[in-house]
């Protein structure tokens, strides 16, 4: 891939796609491959959070959650410093959750591309100039 971006944003939904092996695992991982990746500081907290959604709702079992859990510590994610009043206003203004501006402030901040599986949150960044990595169909 020409013109890779030498510093990725990368966001929950993507490094849940790769810990659970989902079907956008390999692209995500092909246009990751040599990368600097960062996310928003929040990253491992969001990551356990939705690993324990899938056990309440039965989709994942403890097996699963501990398994993608080693792995997660095994990404190269560093997390970015952010200013949490930004981040705040980014919420405010986007009327976005919290979590979901922290991640907009870190690859603004950081001006990086931002990759990402939620479409919201694609529209959130490119709203405010924020480019969005599209995975190859």
């Amino acid at each position: 891939m020409q013109n890779r971006p030498v510093t990725i944003a990368i966001d929950t939904s993507a490094i849940l796609a790769v810990l659970l092996s989902e079907p956008s695992r390999a692209a995500l991982i092909a246009v990751t491959d040599g990368c600097s990746l960062i996310s928003a500081p929040s990253l491992p907290w969001e990551v356990g959070n939705a690993l324990i959604a899938g056990v309440r709702k039965r989709r994942l079992t403890e097996e699963v959650v501990l398994r993608a859990w080693a792995s997660y510590g095994m990404i190269p994610v560093r997390l970015a410093q952010l200013d949490i009043a930004k981040a705040l206003e980014l919420a405010v203004a986007l009327r976005v959750y919290a979590y979901d501006a922290y991640m907009l402030e870190a690859a603004r901040s950081e001006r990086a591309p931002l990759l990402t599986l939620d479409a919201a949150l694609a529209r959130a960044a490119r709203s405010i100039g924020v480019s969005v990595m599209e995975l190859p169909k």
